[in-house]
């Protein structure tokens, strides 16, 4: 169901002083990683629904060495953002350089819509039916063929690291026994599959107007946060009382203990992005009713022409295999996975195999610490590869 392609697409041609062509691949690693001294390559995988995703690799350390067979490491970026969120730190605080440097083989997934993986065999992102899926698909198309990707370029099983929605596509995965046959393990930080609790006034607000099917509201097949129609949207949502919008970030993900000031400009400069409209709306159906399930089309005729059923089916994640090794990482101060739904995710792993299940709890972080957070390397990176070295 993919189709791998070289970086043959994003180049442009530079003459150097001998006149020869000299290649140099345009987009994520020419922009964050190759500054660095990093080897990085660009790669394209064709979902089987028609979308292109992008894939960045950074297959050895600055340092380089450590043979063919480095174990691959997958990361998957949350909602709203796309895989440079790995990047905006120095070397020495984003994990896949970090990871990279440790001898890992690292592997950056970017999702449908976000500014890398914007094209689709069919459609133009200008068309609604480009916009038209939920993180159902994500699900169902978007991780299936970036893990293939992986799998079949490196041979082996995967670390896979999820951040946010991230964690969300994964679980959900999992639960119905897909991927795990190409997964090693998944360490989720600020793990995401209940929302009941998120208590973020704006997020709360924006799942309440969610809820009133706002693309009719809108009209809108792209949620991009960039653009007019949305930012009169947030400006409505901020003009609520009890809502304070002066500090967009910390409004949405809670009070964040340890980011650095130029990092923070630096995201700001490159996120957020676009996503579905119809995605938001699912991810605020799971905010309502407090239970994970597939997109609801809020009328069981719909249901039942899409499922087979009049409600949508629930993702049962306590049908996870009790023997994949799982890292949850998730923090005291994070209002979007917060830590009631964090308990009833917990809840639902119960029955894991107890050596196989390892929890961290971080009483001071919120939200985007765990991948943006000065302090994250020696708090919550080094937990992690300690995890993937334990596992044989």
């Amino acid at each position: 169901p993919y189709e791998a392609f070289g970086s043959s697409r994003a180049v442009f041609l530079t003459k150097n002083e001998e006149n020869i062509e000299v290649r140099q691949p345009i987009g994520m690693c020419s922009a964050a990683v190759s500054t660095h001294g990093y080897k990085c390559q660009e790669y394209e995988v064709k979902t089987d629904d028609g979308y292109i995703l992008s894939v960045q690799r950074i297959p050895e350390g600055r340092t380089g060495g450590g043979g063919s067979n480095r174990q691959p490491v997958l990361l998957q970026h949350g909602v709203m953002v796309d895989g440079m969120t790995w990047l905006l730190n120095s070397p020495e605080q984003s994990l896949a350089m970090i990871l990279a440097d440790n001898g890992y083989d690292v592997w950056i997934s970017n999702i449908r819509g976000t500014r890398f993986s914007r094209r689709h065999v069919t459609y133009d992102p200008s068309n609604p039916e480009y916009w038209n899926w939920t993180w159902d698909d994500l699900v169902t198309h978007d991780l299936p063929s970036v893990i293939e990707l992986v799998f079949r370029q490196t041979g082996q099983k995967i670390h896979y690291v999820g951040h946010s929605m991230g964690t969300l596509i994964a679980l959900a995965s999992f639960s119905e026994g897909k991927q795990v046959d190409k997964v090693k393990s998944a360490a989720l930080l600020s793990p995401i599959a209940y929302l009941s609790h998120m208590n973020t006034a704006l997020g709360f607000l924006a799942a309440k107007a969610f809820i009133g099917e706002i693309t009719t509201l809108f009209g809108l097949a792209e949620f991009n946060p960039k653009g007019e129609p949305v930012a009169n949207f947030l400006k409505a949502l901020c003009a609520a009382p009890g809502v304070d919008c002066y500090d967009l970030m910390t409004a949405l993900t809670g009070k964040n203990c340890c980011l650095n000031a130029s990092t923070v400009e630096v995201f700001l400069k490159n996120e957020p992005q676009s996503t579905s409209t119809k995605n938001l709306v699912h991810m605020a159906q799971t905010v309502r009713d407090g239970v994970l399930s597939k997109y609801d089309y809020g009328n069981a005729n719909f249901n039942v022409e899409h499922y087979g059923e009049t409600k949508p089916p629930v993702y049962d994640l306590s049908r996870i295999p009790r023997n994949l090794p799982l890292f949850l990482s998730y923090g005291g101060q994070d209002a979007l996975s917060d830590v009631k739904d964090v308990a009833a995710l917990l809840d639902s792993l119960k029955f894991h195999d107890i050596d196989k299940l390892h929890v961290q709890y971080i009483k001071e972080y919120a939200h985007a610490d765990f991948i943006m957070g000065v302090t994250a390397k020696d708090i919550v990176y080094n937990q992690v590869m300690t995890f993937f070295k334990s596992q044989h």
